[in-house]
């Protein structure tokens, strides 16, 4: 049976990272846009996020103003707590 890519990323690690960007507009520098990146990635090196920040650096006009990263794993230990009755209101 096989897995999907997230899938098995997540079973490998990854968690789902969120990047807030802001940069500047090339023509208005004193102007800030907000992007948000998000993908699959390993914390806390985030090399997919880093990947993506190269490209950015090297390949687009805006320059970078700020990065606030968010990160969560999907898979991990239940969350589950034990609970001694169950009292039914009708």
């Amino acid at each position: 049976m096989a897995t999907t890519t997230d899938f098995g990323k997540q079973l490998q690690g990854y968690g789902l990272t969120t990047a807030h960007i802001l940069y500047r507009l090339p023509d208005h520098p004193r102007i800030l846009q907000s992007y948000v990146w998000q993908d699959y990635d390993l914390a806390p090196d985030f090399p997919q996020l880093e990947r993506f920040l190269a490209f950015w650096r090297s390949r687009l006009e805006g320059a970078l103003h700020s990065v606030e990263v968010a990160h969560k794993r999907l898979i991990g230990p239940s969350e589950w707590r034990k609970v001694d009755a169950v009292f039914g209101v009708h």
